[in-house]
């Protein structure tokens, strides 16, 4: 049943635990195969068709997701640049449990920022604003409001305003408005379109993903040459990991687990690049498309990266998501359909935490690699 006229639609509960276990299950997938060629995987293991450790766990990629959601819990669409740093300081910054283990280039940053005392968007201004930190966890606001790209959007940059700055929120605003978009039921190429729309025409990030979702039809070695930026030392560069993501999203059409191991394969910065063409295919397809094999090794965070995050599950995390956008919009939740049956995952009891209540600095645009060579043409990462 369709929501009533003039109301914004709600999140299925399905896709909702179809995207943020889409993620999960990228993360920990993708994490073996981080800094590596397409080389250096296939030596080690060949083709990776599933978890090659005895013991997969998601990254920073995971715990972030979970952190930006729990925002959204408390917050909803009233979330504030203050609201996001207050969180920061409360769960990051001023904890003794130290926070930066397993953090990106850009959370360091950002962190270190915060504790000399700058404040949004000072503390965004560091060497790594530019990551793919804030794409990372963006999947959340895409199925907070979902059928909304814009409104996704525009949490997503809020959320990043503490942490990026101009291409890195360009990558989570794509992220954000493209899982929006199969929040609603949009095929893949109508969710690559959503993301352009969300970001500027003319910006790197948009470039990159124009180059990647071109190059799909070619497969996953075209799409690679198509936007990796050969030899630099830091494989999470906003746009070239977004459009990865996307990439190998378009090549699978939107399919979860041919989506999420052509992104591990294609090496980079393997576990957000999986992690988000999860989100995308998850969202797309719902969650009983995730391999069950997958599904099942996701228990609640270690918290390695975010201590507070520790025993908090991804499908409580969605659920919770579902929940929130459905108390700020009854009459479209009267009129959605019934929820999904719960899934047999591993979860533990997940407790909202007390959260407290655009672009500047151009990036360089370095030349993508053109031909790839036997080993990719790329120094090690």
């Amino acid at each position: 049943m369709a929501p009533t006229a003039g109301v914004p639609p709600v999140p299925s509960r399905d896709r909702a635990r179809g995207a943020l276990l889409g993620l999960a299950v990228g993360d920990a997938l993708g994490a073996p195969a981080e800094n590596l060629r397409p080389s250096q995987i296939r030596a080690r293991w060949g083709r990776i068709t599933g978890y090659v450790t005895d013991h997969p766990a998601g990254t920073d990629d995971t715990e972030y997701a979970l952190f930006s959601a729990l925002l959204l819990v408390r917050h909803g669409s009233a979330l504030t640049p203050a609201h996001v740093e207050a969180a920061w300081h409360e769960h990051l910054a001023d904890r003794a449990d130290g926070s930066l283990s397993g953090a990106g280039f850009s959370e360091r940053g950002t962190l270190e920022n915060l504790r000399r005392g700058l404040a949004v968007p000072a503390c965004a201004q560091h060497r790594h604003a530019w990551s793919d930190g804030l794409a990372m966890r963006a999947a959340p606001h895409g199925v907070f409001a979902a059928g909304r790209p814009a409104e996704a959007a525009r949490l997503a940059a809020i959320d990043g305003s503490v942490s990026h700055e101009g291409e890195g929120i360009h990558g989570g605003r794509a992220v954000a408005a493209g899982v929006a978009a199969a929040m609603a039921g949009a095929p893949p190429v109508a969710v690559v379109a959503a993301a352009l729309a969300a970001v500027p025409e003319d910006s790197w990030t948009a470039r990159s993903l124009r180059r990647a979702t071109a190059a799909a039809r070619h497969g996953e070695r075209a799409v690679r040459s198509a936007v990796v930026v050969a030899g630099y030392p830091w494989p999470d560069l906003a746009p070239e990991a977004v459009a990865l993501a996307f990439g190998a999203y378009a090549c699978a059409d939107g399919d979860v687990r041919r989506a999420v191991l052509t992104a591990v394969n294609m090496g980079r910065d393997a576990d957000t690049t999986a992690a988000v063409a999860g989100a995308l295919a998850g969202a797309t397809q719902g969650a009983g498309a995730v391999p069950q094999e997958w599904a099942a090794a996701i228990g609640p965070a270690r918290g390695a990266c975010l201590p507070s995050m520790a025993g908090r599950h991804v499908l409580h995390a969605a659920d919770m998501l579902v929940a929130r956008a459905r108390s700020a919009h009854p009459a479209a939740a009267a009129a959605a359909p019934a929820t999904a049956p719960a899934l047999p995952v591993a979860s533990a009891p997940l407790a909202v935490p007390p959260l407290p209540g655009a672009d500047a600095r151009p990036v360089p645009e370095p030349s993508p690699a053109r031909v790839p060579a036997p080993d990719d043409g790329e120094a090690a990462t």
